[in-house]
């Protein structure tokens, strides 16, 4: 481990060089990509000399032991300074090890937040916006902000699709392993026998494009707009402030009508088509193109799940890792920390079984 880092101060000096280069601001995409750069061999520097000082004072302390045979209690304090130094080695090791890991360009973005109606009817639409309430207050907790892009609400609380962008610190590296589908299992208020329905939700975690991303020539888009409408099929507005844009190379759509203004239902229509072209793009990159978002989101039957919400054992299990928390209704008000950190723990130490 400390091979690959025998260099790291060399490349902090030869970053901070480039970082320096007169014409760099110029070069959005090369300046951003340079500054994660930095970021992260700066914090292996650190860990570096800690590592280091960390080895040479276990050195000391265990010739300590060896030379303080008179001396019980000055031995006593060197074994627990051994005990000490020898599990703060070990975390200094794991930490080095995260970072060496090649690094995700998305983990720093904002995100789409898609949630679709799957399997259920009318209860998978009601669990599409318990969903988005419980990440609006893990959003809200965290310190980030939350914006409905669009929505399609069914006018009885619940929702067939709602896309929402979530942006702030680290937003797609806590939440890109929430892609999928999700199970809930309760009974309906309609119920009168009291039978649990089982209904499926799919989400799709997407990272925000920027313009430095991707960029889309004017003639490969069409534009539609159309009179927005609500539940029932009631005029909204009197005006064609709907928007649907389609990528005519892709065939992909999208349509936003949730505002009032034809500009600013155009505004967030592009951003979330952005963000597909994007995820599209990455796709094709690793040879995956329609598969990988089919194992991302599934099918929207209750059979394919990640993780299962149940009501009456008051339960969640997130079927990856195994994970079973009789906290339902906590993580349903947005503690999430006990079910993604979790998550994230596990994708790493598998990633890191890939390097050995």
């Amino acid at each position: 481990m400390l091979a690959n880092l025998a260099d790291i101060h060399e490349k902090m000096s030869a970053l901070e060089q480039q970082l320096a280069e007169p014409d760099l601001m110029q070069n959005q995409k090369r300046y951003q990509e340079l500054m994660r750069d930095h970021a992260r061999v700066a914090k292996l520097c650190g860990l570096h000399d800690e590592y280091v000082k960390v080895g040479r004072d276990l050195a000391g302390s265990r010739e300590l032991i060896r030379d303080a045979e008179d001396d019980p209690e000055l031995a006593e304090l060197a074994k627990a300074e051994v005990e000490w130094l020898t599990e703060r080695q070990a975390e200094l090791e794991r930490e080095i090890q995260l970072l060496l890991l090649p690094p995700d360009p998305n983990d720093s973005k904002n995100i789409f937040l898609e949630i679709r109606a799957g399997t259920g009817g009318d209860e998978a639409a009601l669990f599409v916006a318990d969903l988005f309430r419980m990440y609006s207050r893990y959003a809200e907790n965290q310190g980030w902000k939350t914006e409905v892009m669009s929505s399609n609400p069914i006018g009885i609380g619940g929702f067939k699709e709602l896309i929402a962008l979530i942006a702030g610190n680290q937003v797609y590296s806590r939440l890109k392993y929430e892609s999928g589908v999700h199970r809930v299992q309760r009974v309906p208020e309609t119920e009168t026998q009291g039978r649990i329905h089982t209904s499926a939700v799919t989400v799709a975690i997407l990272p925000e494009a920027e313009e430095v991303d991707l960029r889309i020539a004017p003639n490969e888009l069409k534009f539609d707009v159309y009179r927005s409408s609500g539940p029932g099929g009631q005029s909204v507005n009197t005006t064609d402030s709907a928007v649907r844009v389609t990528h005519l190379p892709t065939g992909l759509v999208v349509t936003c009508q949730d505002e009032k203004s034809q500009h600013k239902n155009k505004a967030k229509a592009m951003l979330v088509l952005r963000a597909r072209l994007l995820d599209k793009m990455e796709q094709e990159r690793s040879d995956k193109i329609s598969a990988e978002r089919k194992g991302q989101v599934g099918t929207g039957d209750r059979s394919e799940r990640i993780r299962t919400y149940n009501f009456p054992q008051s339960r969640v299990t997130d079927h990856r890792i195994g994970l079973t928390l009789y906290k339902l209704e906590q993580v349903m008000s947005g503690e999430l920390d006990e079910v993604i950190l979790p998550l994230n723990t596990y994708f790493q130490t598998e990633a890191l079984k890939g390097l050995d």
